[in-house]
């Protein structure tokens, strides 16, 4: 074998004797380009110390220094080159599990060798040579979590069991990632159960897993767990506030923010992760105010926390503000925006209506910054043509990605049909598109038919809705509204007559709508579309019994006089109940946030944020 050598000598730290320091001292000449391995950062380096290795160790290839020092070399090329470190592989008699570990864990943590790692562990024991052991294993499996690659992780967790590697804690952390990443939950939690050892990474992962699954309260759950072992750390208090801001719960946010300050050490504290962090759950618990204050506090900004704010915004319906941050960090700060950040500047877009601005920043992002559309771009750009009535050109849009369409994308325009009265047979293609495209299982599609057919009168058609429902087992999803009260989370179904209050709730409720209809508040009851018949009272009584509306009263009736009532519900707002809200905020002089699936509205003084665009 014959490695170039470059010409030019390494620098002096680096530099290579051309004859062993002590000629009778091979030892000390071994140790010496040992130093110089370790020491090594540079590929070019390494080149020509591995060069000088073969030279001088030729007549010891079976010596277990040079075997030791081969190992070294291939471990220090493969954070440097994979290419060489494969090259260095192929040519080592018999490697050991030190170099099999090397190259695996290299092609692992790779952008594009990630199958290759799974394929050299299959190799590692069709060889037979050497065994797999601790180490091996969770740089398989790691790539198998980026794959997708659930059967061949599932046959790796065989391979730890066959060899007795159940217990150790590494492996075991690596499965609970892998079950997690591949979205096998349940798998994820039965081998964090079995562990017999957890260290704060198996904790931190299963907390992890359980609020990417929406779990937010079982995560909160575990945390406390922990706290009885592990002091928490940097990861650990990131999902927690994520599991905060999923529960849409200010106070339990605050409670988090707090504990970081008391309990936790300045490197947690002064963490721009756990920072940028604190800003997306006060966004997402509504409390902009908060989030922007803790924003301009920091120290420093990355992309990540400029991105937690224009977001935040975004979903606030300050459109506005959203773009002058875009343009801060663009300008002022000279950081580089990446495709979440034109996620935030086209949702500020769509939430406000702004077409232009919309579509001047999607081309921008593609000639200007280079950032290749993805589906949630397309998805925004979507929504904000098609609410805007011009649903041609949204269609024209959707024939024209990259992409195949989603039930999210179909969706959003029948939603756009139903709001803008398009034709009839229009949205029944957009249904069937969704249909089509996996949305079947969704309720959401039906009961937008369902409102295109009751806005035509088309009574029948409603009811055939229904039955087609019912025939293939679509249930609607039931509208849940949450409001916090003192710190305490009070949840309201439809029509919900479980909550210790029921009684005082409905009485409440009941002047609450006396006030409305002396305000001149009329039902809008094509929102009742499920309901075929076009004069009804159930119709109305359907409407009363919103989720939203039991929350409110149950918030006008509990809340401390001057604070605002902070709603977050399941489904978008009606816009039956958007109409009742804004009265209710102008006849009580009271403030009341609530949070949809889609945005915030802020109501005062009988208006919305939203200025009825939503």
């Amino acid at each position: 074998m014959a490695f170039a050598i470059s010409p030019q000598p390494p620098p002096s730290s680096l530099a290579v004797p051309t004859k062993p320091d002590r000629a009778d001292d091979p030892h000390h000449h071994h140790l010496r380009l040992l130093q110089l391995v370790n020491d090594c950062s540079d590929i070019s380096h390494l080149k020509q110390i591995h060069a000088r290795a073969l030279r001088t160790a030729a007549a010891t290839a079976h010596d277990p220094q040079a075997h030791f020092l081969h190992s070294r070399i291939l471990h220090a090329s493969s954070s440097l080159s994979i290419d060489y470190t494969r090259r260095v592989f192929r040519q080592v008699e018999n490697p050991n599990a030190f170099m099999w570990n090397a190259l695996i864990r290299a092609c692992a943590q790779s952008g594009d060798r990630k199958e290759e790692a799974v394929s050299l562990l299959r190799g590692m024991l069709e060889d037979g040579s050497v065994s797999p052991d601790q180490y091996t294993f969770p740089f398989a499996l790691k790539a198998c979590a980026y794959l997708f690659a659930l059967s061949e992780g599932k046959q790796v967790h065989a391979q730890v069991l066959k060899r007795g590697l159940g217990p150790d804690v590494y492996v075991n952390n690596s499965l609970v990632h892998f079950y997690a990443s591949c979205g096998v939950l349940e798998d994820a939690k039965k081998v964090f159960e079995k562990m017999p050892e957890r260290t704060a990474v198996s904790w931190n992962a299963v907390i992890d897993a359980l609020v990417r699954f929406g779990e937010f309260s079982a995560a909160m759950g575990l945390f406390h767990e922990m706290q009885k072992l592990f002091e928490p750390d940097g990861y650990t208090m990131q999902s927690i506030l994520s599991a905060c801001a999923g529960l849409g719960s200010l106070s339990l946010g605050m409670w988090a923010h707090a504990y970081i300050l008391r309990k936790c050490d300045k490197d947690v504290v002064d963490d721009i992760l756990v920072k940028s962090s604190l800003v997306d759950m006060y966004c997402r618990c509504g409390s902009l105010g908060m989030a922007e204050q803790i924003f301009r506090r920091m120290e420093k900004h990355n992309v990540n926390s400029w991105n937690s704010m224009i977001l935040g915004f975004a979903m606030h319906g300050q459109a506005e503000t959203a773009l002058d941050y875009f343009a801060q960090m663009v300008m002022e700060e000279g950081l580089m925006p990446n495709s979440v950040t034109f996620v935030g500047v086209l949702s500020a877009c769509n939430h406000k209506g702004m077409v232009d601005e919309g579509r001047s920043y999607f081309d921008k992002m593609i000639n200007e910054y280079s950032i290749e559309p993805q589906l949630e771009h397309y998805g925004c750009l979507v929504d904000l043509l098609a609410r805007a009535g011009l649903i041609d050109e949204a269609l024209d849009l959707v024939s024209n990605m990259p992409f195949k369409p989603d039930p999210v994308i179909w969706r959003s325009i029948l939603d756009a049909c139903c709001k803008t009265n398009a034709r009839v047979e229009l949205s029944e293609e957009v249904a069937k598109q969704i249909l089509a495209s996996g949305g079947d299982s969704c309720s959401g599609v039906y009961v937008l038919l369902s409102k295109v057919y009751a806005s035509a009168r088309r009574w029948d058609d409603v009811a055939l809705i229904r039955k087609l429902m019912t025939d293939r087992g679509v249930t609607k999803e039931p509208g849940c509204s949450l409001v916090e009260i003192y710190g305490v989370s009070h949840e309201f179904f439809a029509g919900d007559i479980t909550h210790p209050q029921t009684e005082d709730i409905y009485q409440a409720l009941k002047e609450v709508e006396e006030k409305l209809e002396s305000a001149g508040y009329v039902p809008d009851v094509s929102q009742a579309s499920m309901i075929n018949d076009e004069h009804s009272e159930e119709k109305e009584q359907s409407l009363r019994l919103h989720s939203e509306r039991l929350a409110i009263a149950f918030g006008l009736l509990n809340r401390k006089q001057g604070t605002p009532i902070r709603v977050f519900k399941n489904l978008r707002v009606c816009n039956d109940c958007h109409k009742v809200t804004k009265l209710i905020s102008k006849i009580y002089n009271v403030e009341i946030t609530v949070r949809d699936r889609t945005r915030f509205h802020h109501f005062k003084h009988g208006c919305c944020s939203c200025m009825d665009y939503w």
